[in-house]
Formats: C-alpha cells, sequence, structure tokens
C-alpha cells in the first residue's frame, strides 16, 4: 500500500499540521495505546488457552525484543 502522496495521506498531514502540539502529543499516546491493544488482542487470538498474565508476560517479552530495534 502506497500511502506517501496520496489525497488521503495529504489531508492527514494537513490535520495533524493543524493540531496544537498538546493535540498532536495526546493523539500519539492514543495511536500507541491502540496499538498495544491490538497487540495484546492478536495474542490472545493466537493463544486463546493462556491465561491472561501468561499472555502479558509474552507481550513484555516479544516488546522487550524490539526495544529500539524497529522489529
Amino acid at each position: 500500500m502506497h500511502l506517501r502522496g496520496s489525497p488521503e495521506r495529504r489531508m492527514q498531514i494537513a490535520a495533524l499540521k493543524r493540531m496544537s502540539p498538546q493535540a498532536r502529543l495526546l493523539k500519539a499516546f492514543e495511536l500507541s495505546r491502540l496499538a498495544d491493544e491490538l497487540f495484546l488482542h492478536g495474542l490472545r487470538r493466537r493463544f486463546p488457552q493462556m491465561a491472561d498474565e501468561a499472555i502479558r508476560q509474552l507481550y513484555r517479552e516479544r516488546i522487550a525484543k524490539c526495544y529500539n530495534r524497529n522489529c
């Protein structure tokens, strides 16, 4: 999927430029939280038999592997 020059991408960039720095930071936190939730959801679907604490431990291990590695 190539979005770099798409009209949607330009609209998104324009909307971000209109936001205050505080609003952009809040949006970044929101997107980060959403990514975490999606990752956990995927782990729960992949390992439905695992207890919640085991899923969270697996999540922490996998995040640690990627920390500052752009995985």
